[in-house]
C-alpha cells in the first residue's frame, strides 16, 4: 500500500504510473498480438474481421472499466480517508454488481454479434469470421470485468504494480497460445478469441489469489460480497459518467469503423494496424492521468488543497515527456512497425499506415494534454466533464471523419483526430481554470 498524501510528489507519480503504463502495454499486446499472428499466418481477411469486431468488444470492455474507474476513485477517497470499513464495502459492490452485469454482456453476445457487425456495413466475405471473433472474445467478458475490477481495488490503495506481473504472465500465454492455435491448429479468429480469453483468465483469478493471500484490508469474507445500495448509486453516480465517457469514445469509433468498411478489405486491415499503433500512443497517456486520478483523490480524501495542485503540474510535465518519446518513436519507425502487421508484399497496406502514422506522430500531443485534465477532474470526483468533453470531441472526429474520408482516405482520419481533440481541450480549459478560482470549494 502506498499513502500519497506524504512524501515526494514526482516520485508518487512515477512509482505508480510507470507500471500502470507497463500493464496497459501488456494489456494492449492481446489485440496487437492477435492482429499480427492473424494477419501473418491467416491473411488480410483474418487481419480485417478482428478489427472490425473491435470496435464492438471495447465499447463493452472499456464502459465497464469506467464503472471501475469511478468505483476507484471513491476507494481511494475511503482509503486516503482512513475509512476501512466503507473501503470494503465499495469493493465488495464493485464486484458483486459487475460480475451479475458482465455475465449478462456474455450471453446477450451470443444473440447480437452479427446484427451489430450487419449494421457496421461489415463486407460479406469477411462477417462471418469477424462474427465468431466478437462471440468468442465476448464470452471472456466476465475474466475480463473480474481483472479491471480487482486490480483497481488494488491501485486505489496504491499498489499499480502488482496486477501487472500477472498481466505479464497472461500476455506470454495469450501469444504462446495465439501461435498455437492460430499458426499450429489454423483456428483462424476463433483460435485469436479463445487464446485471449484464457489469458484474461489467468490474469483475473491470480490478482484474485494475491489480494485474499497478500492484502486483509481489500479480502472480503463470503458473508461481505453483497451490494451496498447507497454506495452502488454513489458508484454509479461516479462511474455511469466515465462509463458513457469511455462508451462514447468507442461508439465514436465504431462510427468511424462504418466510414472505413466501404472502402475495402486493404483499407480495412490498414486501419486495424494503426488503430493498435493509436493505442500504444494513447494509452500510457492515459495510464499517467490514471496516476494523476489516484493521487488526487487521496489528497483530496486528506483535504490537502496545495498537493492537489503540485501533483497536476507534475502529471502534466511527464505527460509532455512521454509525447516527446512516443512520437519520435513512431515518426521514425512507421515503416517497420506497420511491417508487423502483413508481409512485405500487402504494399498498399503499409503505405496507407505510413502516411497516417506519420501525422499522428504530431498530434499526439493533444490527447497527452486532454488526458491529463481528465485525470485531475476525475481525481476531483467530477465525471460530467469527462464525458462531456469526451463527446465534444469524439462528435468532432466522427463529422469530420464522414467529411474528409471520402476525399482523403485514412489521412482524413487523422486531421478529423486533431480537430476533435482541439474542440476537446476549448471544453476542458475553461473549466479548469474555473476550480483554480474555487479549488478549496472542491476539497470539502
Amino acid at each position: 500500500m502506498v499513502n500519497m498524501t506524504e512524501g515526494n510528489i514526482s516520485k508518487h507519480l512515477l512509482k505508480y504510473s510507470i507500471p500502470l503504463i507497463l500493464g496497459n502495454l501488456f494489456q494492449l499486446t492481446y489485440n496487437a498480438v492477435d492482429s499480427i499472428i492473424a494477419g501473418r499466418f491467416a491473411g488480410k481477411d483474418s487481419l480485417a474481421a478482428i478489427g472490425t469486431a473491435n470496435p464492438v468488444m471495447s465499447i463493452v470492455i472499456l464502459g465497464v472499466s469506467g464503472i471501475c474507474l469511478g468505483a476507484s476513485v471513491l476507494m481511494s477517497e475511503f482509503f486516503g480517508a482512513g475509512d476501512e470499513a466503507q473501503l470494503k464495502k465499495e469493493v465488495a459492490t464493485t464486484i458483486v454488481a459487475g460480475g451479475i452485469f458482465s455475465l449478462a454482456v456474455a450471453l446477450l453476445g451470443l444473440f447480437l454479434s452479427r446484427p451489430l457487425l450487419v449494421l457496421m456495413s461489415v463486407p460479406n466475405e469477411i462477417l462471418d469470421l469477424a462474427t465468431l471473433y466478437l462471440k468468442v472474445i465476448l464470452l471472456g467478458f466476465p475474466f475480463t470485468y473480474l481483472y479491471n475490477a480487482v486490480s483497481a481495488a488494488m491501485r486505489s490503495i496504491g499498489d499499480s504494480r502488482t496486477p501487472i506481473y500477472f498481466l505479464a504472465l497472461s500476455s506470454v500465454i495469450n501469444a504462446s497460445l495465439d501461435m498455437l492455435f492460430i499458426a499450429g491448429f489454423h483456428w483462424n479468429v476463433v483460435g485469436a478469441g479463445l487464446a485471449t480469453d484464457l489469458a484474461e483468465g489467468v490474469s483475473a483469478l491470480l490478482c484474485v489469489y494475491y489480494v485474499y493471500r497478500k492484502i486483509p484490508i481489500l479480502s472480503l469474507k463470503p458473508k461481505q460480497l453483497r451490494i451496498d445500495r447507497p454506495l452502488l448509486k454513489k458508484t454509479l453516480d461516479y462511474g455511469a459518467f466515465t462509463a458513457l465517457q469511455q462508451s462514447s469514445l468507442q461508439i465514436g469509433k465504431l462510427l468511424i469503423q462504418g466510414v472505413v468498411n466501404p472502402l475495402g478489405v486493404d483499407v480495412i486491415a490498414a486501419f486495424n494496424a494503426v488503430n493498435r499503433v493509436d493505442d500504444f500512443a494513447f494509452t500510457p497517456e492515459q495510464s499517467i492521468a490514471g496516476g494523476m486520478t489516484t493521487f488526487i483523490a487521496q489528497n483530496r480524501g486528506a483535504k490537502k488543497t496545495e498537493r492537489i495542485q503540485k501533483g497536476f503540474h507534475s502529471g502534466m510535465f511527464w505527460e509532455v515527456i512521454y509525447w516527446l518519446l512516443i512520437g519520435s518513436v513512431i515518426l521514425f519507425l512507421k515503416e517497420p512497425i506497420m511491417n508487423l502487421f502483413v508481409t512485405g508484399s500487402d504494399h498498399k497496406i503499409i503505405t496507407l499506415g505510413t502516411n497516417y502514422l506519420h501525422m499522428m506522430a504530431f498530434f499526439y500531443l493533444l490527447p497527452a494534454m486532454t488526458n491529463g485534465l481528465q485525470g485531475y477532474f476525475r481525481g476531483m470526483g467530477n465525471m460530467k466533464i469527462t464525458f462531456l468533453s469526451t463527446l465534444t470531441q469524439m462528435i468532432f472526429r466522427v463529422l469530420f471523419s464522414y467529411l474528409l474520408v471520402p476525399s482523403m482516405g485514412m489521412e482524413g482520419i487523422a486531421f478529423a483526430c486533431l480537430l476533435g481533440w482541439v474542440a476537446m481541450l476549448l471544453v476542458e480549459v475553461p473549466y479548469y481554470a474555473v476550480y483554480q478560482k474555487h479549488k478549496e470549494d472542491f476539497v470539502q
